[in-house]
């Protein structure tokens, strides 16, 4: 049936007469530009932004480095920019005033989160530190980090394990070394991080450095994090939600459940030992054990596994991720690699061993190629996303209650507007100017900033520093396969961080 004759004709096959016809058709039109001037009065609040397809929005506009599309983005429509992605309203900031204005001076308004698809696996979206809103169960999970793991007394009584754990990366190193063989930098790092963690949490190594060995822990925690850095439909249409249309949730849950039934194991053998009296360790497990035991009803075995979950997923790839660039960018930079190693060598030549976290506020330029791989390689180019919690006036625009709000720190870090020559790698930058990454430097906030801040910080600082400083203070390095520094691959690919294109292969040489 043609649509004309749909809407002209009855049901009893008698056509509808003229002004009746008119009539509803009038209505119709009334109702739909009433509609229209009410959405566009709205809209018209919202920031600048390119104009948005029927259903899909502005994908389009993203490329697969949706980090440097929205900075492209950005400098036609500005730093305050808003698109559907989507069904989602999402507003991009990309400069140091606004994201101020957005986690300072609206910090709460702009707490929420906006949870994607895939924090649901395993329901780690109902106890995370990382998804919950800022409410009583995030507050009490955020004191149990900060006491139990993050405090500067329980990283000050850990750093001796720390050191312990450089040490082994080092002795694997020097394995390569010996047998002239490339160390995979990103990997090594990765392993030591997770056994950092695992050997201060649990009092037991998760991972090995040679490949024979069981790797079940690392190979599930690695799939994860790829899986939660995939594109995903349901996170642009929500309504997608209940099919899981790329499969993501479902396969997440597998790697999901892995990890979960490890910290099951692991506390199950520990309470055994507890109520046998022969559990010798004081490790955060005995601590948070004893928190539960204390009250479950203010912390659960739920809680406490995915609080490990959340720790493990969120602290690994970002470290390792890190340490590799700072690698890249030092061996494609070699004179800055012997400016570090010549600081290192004159700080360390009245001390034997390996460098220490007591070392780290005398190497400044070890720091500033610290903050200077952050700079370029923020480890989560969009932080992790929040939500505005009610409509809220920025800058004379409305961000509109439920918007996610993305904030482009890596086009932040390579806007020339506010750091000359923002494409090269030049830590001496960083040694003129007094800026950090601890949330009060809106130019520069890697870790995030108010509230929302990463918890984990103190811990990333101190063993970014030693591992970095390790590394190239006891070896020097050659790419393999004789590439020459210039000529180094030094792409990135977008995940849920931002990974090398190819990973870095090095040849150490004892210095």
């Amino acid at each position: 049936m043609h649509i004309w004759s749909a809407i002209t004709t009855t049901h009893t096959h008698k056509p509808m007469d003229y002004p009746t016809f008119f009539h509803i058709f009038s209505s119709l039109l009334t109702i739909i530009y009433a509609l229209i001037t009410i959405s566009g009065r709205h809209n018209s609040r919202l920031p600048p932004g390119p104009y948005p397809f029927p259903v899909i929005g502005n994908l389009l506009k993203l490329s697969d480095k949706p980090h440097q599309s929205l900075a492209t983005l950005s400098k036609r429509y500005g730093p305050l920019m808003s698109l559907k992605l989507g069904s989602r309203t999402t507003i991009v900031v990309s400069s140091p005033d606004i994201a101020k204005e957005f986690f300072h001076t609206h910090d709460i308004s702009f707490s929420g989160r906006t949870v994607p698809d895939t924090a649901r696996i395993v329901d780690h979206d109902k106890y995370s530190i990382a998804w919950l809103p800022t409410g009583e169960q995030w507050r009490k999970l955020r004191r149990i980090g900060r006491e139990y793991l993050f405090s500067v007394q329980r990283l000050d009584d850990s750093q001796l394990l720390r050191g312990e754990k450089v040490q082994e990366l080092l002795n694997h190193v020097q394995r390569c070394c010996t047998n002239e063989k490339a160390v995979n930098i990103g990997a090594s790092a990765f392993t030591t991080t997770l056994n950092v963690l695992s050997k201060f949490i649990f009092s037991v190594d998760f991972a090995q450095y040679d490949t024979i060995s069981s790797q079940e822990f690392k190979e599930a925690v690695m799939a994860l994090v790829e899986l939660a850095g995939k594109p995903n439909l349901a996170d642009f249409f929500p309504i997608l939600k209940p099919l899981d249309p790329q499969g993501l949730v479902r396969k997440g849950n597998v790697y999901g459940k892995k990890l979960l039934t490890i910290f099951d194991r692991i506390i199950n053998q520990r309470l055994q030992l507890r109520s046998s009296s022969m559990s010798t360790n004081i490790d955060v497990l005995d601590l948070l054990l004893n928190v539960v035991q204390k009250d479950e009803s203010i912390f659960s075995r739920d809680d406490m596994r995915h609080f490990f979950y959340a720790l493990f997923i969120a602290g690994t790839d970002t470290t390792s991720g890190t340490l590799e660039w700072a690698m890249a960018e030092l061996i494609h930079n070699p004179e800055k690699m012997e400016t570090a190693r010549s600081e290192i060598i004159k700080l360390m030549q009245n001390n034997k061993g390996n460098i220490q976290e007591m070392h780290i506020s005398q190497l400044p330029y070890l720091q500033a190629i610290i903050k200077e791989t952050l700079r370029l390689h923020p480890p989560v180019p969009f932080l992790i996303p929040h939500q505005a919690l009610h409509d809220v006036e920025v800058q004379g625009f409305i961000v509109p209650k439920n918007a996610q709000i993305i904030c482009n720190i890596w086009a932040m870090g390579r806007d020339h507007n506010i750091w000359p020559n923002p494409k090269k790698f030049m830590p001496e930058r960083f040694l003129k100017v007094k800026i950090d990454y601890k949330g009060q430097d809106y130019e520069f906030i890697p870790f995030g900033a108010g509230r929302r801040i990463c918890p984990g910080l103190n811990i990333a600082h101190r063993m970014l520093h030693i591992m970095l400083g390790s590394l190239i203070h006891k070896f020097e390095w050659k790419l393999e396969g004789n590439i020459r520094a210039q000529d180094m691959d030094m792409e990135e690919k977008f995940g849920l961080t931002l990974p090398r294109k190819v990973p870095l292969m090095a040849i150490p040489i004892k210095v």
